[in-house]
């Protein structure tokens, strides 16, 4: 007769484990006995786990080497930059540069603009006739991604942004992205051509996207920056338009 939890079938076992939170399980389940965490580690229960959180999806059983990490990065992955469509006026922002007329928050679709293609992006950031660049500084750790996985799963960073000129003046945009060490040094950056948009564009807002993958071990930072001004030094706000920026680590298949 069976006479302790240990008794129950393997498959059973990791059905009841499943439902447990992962630091639980982690940190807990797996230092009762050998028989826990041998079921902790098995495949079945991380792959369990996904579909019940619903990170799971048909065809994935071939692409993924490890259930575990999959669902802790599933789990964790967010959107690392806050505020980044102007709802909280510029909280979490460090205003770098800040001249001509400075940054400015305008709503959808602004003087001469038109609205984003993105659902739920009311608002955006813009800049003036002198250089206005704004950044945030991303503490990896506190986002829940510890040192050991940077170091030896270094999944992949996936940064985008979105900008647009106002169609009756030109501008400039530019971004810069850069991987940081403890210490704060550049382990790998993502600094594209400054892109000129001339006066009587279609004012369209366009993406730029960049991933970082299979960069150095060491990351413990991620530096983000963005900004720029018009082309045409006039008062007011004809700079150019920025909204909707995100960073999000890995799993690309999600």
């Amino acid at each position: 007769a069976m006479t302790t939890i240990g008794d129950l079938p393997e498959d059973v076992l990791v059905e009841l484990l499943s439902l447990l939170p992962a630091r639980d399980l982690s940190c807990a389940c797996r230092l009762v006995c050998r028989q826990w965490r041998a079921v902790v580690e098995l495949a079945t229960l991380w792959k369990r786990k996904c579909q019940r959180d619903g990170f799971y999806r048909q065809g994935l059983d071939k692409s993924i080497s490890d259930w575990k990490i999959f669902y802790i990065l599933c789990s964790l992955k967010k959107n690392l930059i806050k505020n980044p469509c102007a709802e909280e006026n510029f909280h979490h922002w460090k205003l770098d540069h800040n001249e001509g007329d400075k940054w400015r928050i305008e709503a959808m679709p602004g003087a001469h603009g038109t609205e984003i293609q993105v659902p739920d992006v009311h608002r955006y950031f813009v800049t003036s006739y002198g250089p206005c660049f704004k950044s945030q500084l991303i503490t990896l750790q506190n986002e829940g991604y510890w040192n050991q996985l940077m170091d030896e799963k270094r999944p992949e960073i996936v940064v985008k942004d979105w900008y647009a000129a106002r169609f009756d003046c030109g501008c400039r945009y530019e971004i810069t992205v850069r991987l940081l060490s403890e210490d704060y040094l550049v382990l790998e950056e993502f600094r594209p051509e400054p892109v000129v948009i001339e006066q009587w564009s279609d004012a369209l807002w366009r993406e730029m996207s960049h991933t970082f993958q299979n960069y150095p071990p060491g990351v413990r930072y991620i530096w983000f920056q963005h900004g720029g001004q018009d082309t045409q030094c006039w008062a007011g706000w004809y700079g150019i338009r920025v909204t909707n920026s995100s960073i999000t680590i890995g799993p690309m298949t999600l």
